[in-house]
């Protein structure tokens, strides 16, 4: 990713309804700030415009000279029912003037409705919640019990995790070692064996759109079925964005089902009727047996979660599958906003009309 120049820059000027651009990018007065930041925080924090935002509304952003842009990635696809929503606001005002801001994981009302909306939304039967804070955390969350499921049940031989190339699961270890991205690895030296990938049908990369191709790609990496612990894959791959042939994605299912396998959709982007259904595993017609979820979750603050069968979901005792910020209240309160907006349907029917408008402009 690219490094920005400080360097004021002279733009064509805008003021329209939706876009404003009143100064030099970036703006004079923002250039300390920046340089600042150059001082105190990784170049790794370098690679977005030189650009400070000083507040968000609808589907907006402000910095402080009152420049305005259209925010194309809704804060990197978390904020599905826009910025700043006022419904948001409304139950973050009333936690904090309480106040609750934090209860480790001692439970609290919230967090209790919370893991009861989202256990509706999958409308599976005998499904559980666990809460955590970033989409990494989910992701790790579910190798680790689908790990614990393969060696608890079987022993110590179904221990490989499939992924698929050119996936991104998050930056942590095992995220990355489950991620399709050689370059994401580099840093780790000695790759973990039994975390494998497998090509993606995206039809474009891979041209072959058959299932076949992941039983070959096993056979030839020397990996039985009844060896395999999990599978993973985002519902649509980010990169892409790619989605999964429907033929592919049933046929999957029903290998997993018959080697006991975990299916894990990563819905961490995907979910949230960004794709005019709640989840994108919804588009497929199948049935996961764990869902990671993250981002548009709460539509503002950090918060994720794991989905999934009970039975998976138990292997852990009292105490021992917890997180300092699980269930946090502010980022609880959040997500109960926002889901219960989502509930009333606008958005997600906006979603489905506005999708096939966007493909077709975009085949022009």
């Amino acid at each position: 990713m690219s490094k920005y120049s400080l360097i004021p820059q002279e733009v064509e000027k805008v003021l329209t309804k939706f876009r404003t651009i009143k100064t030099q990018i970036p703006s004079p007065s923002s250039v300390p700030l920046l340089q600042e930041m150059l001082e105190y925080e990784p170049i790794s924090m370098q690679g977005q415009p030189p650009i400070i935002i000083d507040r968000a509304e609808g589907f907006q952003v402000y910095d402080e000279s009152e420049n305005m842009w259209l925010d194309f990635s809704s804060g990197v696809l978390i904020n599905n029912i826009g910025h700043g929503d006022s419904h948001i606001t409304k139950a973050l005002t009333e936690v904090i003037n309480k106040p609750l801001l934090s209860t480790y994981v001692f439970p609290h009302r919230a967090r209790i409705t919370l893991s009861k909306m989202l256990c509706e939304t999958v409308k599976f039967p005998n499904y559980k919640v666990f809460l955590l804070s970033t989409g990494s955390e989910a992701t790790e969350n579910c190798i680790k019990l689908a790990k614990t499921y393969g060696l608890k049940k079987y022993g110590s031989h179904k221990k490989y995790f499939i992924s698929f190339d050119n996936a991104f699961h998050g930056r942590t270890l095992g995220a990355q070692l489950a991620g399709g991205m050689a370059k994401g690895k580099t840093w780790i030296g000695e790759l973990d064996p039994t975390f494998v990938q497998v090509p993606f049908p995206d039809g474009y990369r891979t041209e072959d759109l058959s299932f076949d191709l992941f039983l070959k790609t096993l056979e030839k990496k020397g990996i039985k079925g009844e060896d395999v612990c999990g599978v993973m894959s985002e519902s649509y791959q980010g990169v892409g964005p790619h989605f999964f042939p429907k033929e592919y994605a049933k046929s999957l299912e029903a290998w997993c089902k018959k080697f006991d396998a975990v299916l894990i959709m990563d819905e961490v982007q995907a979910g949230f009727c960004r794709t005019g259904k709640w989840y994108t595993y919804e588009h497929y017609d199948i049935q996961p047996d764990l869902i990671a979820c993250g981002k548009g979750i709460s539509g503002a603050l950090p918060l994720s979660a794991v989905i999934g069968r009970d039975e998976l979901m138990n292997q852990y005792a009292p105490g021992s599958m917890t997180s300092t910020h699980s269930g946090s209240p502010l980022p609880v309160v959040s997500a109960i906003a926002n889901i219960t907006e989502l509930k009333k349907g606008k958005h997600l029917e906006n979603a489905r009309t506005l999708g096939p408008i966007l493909t077709a402009s975009l085949e022009k």
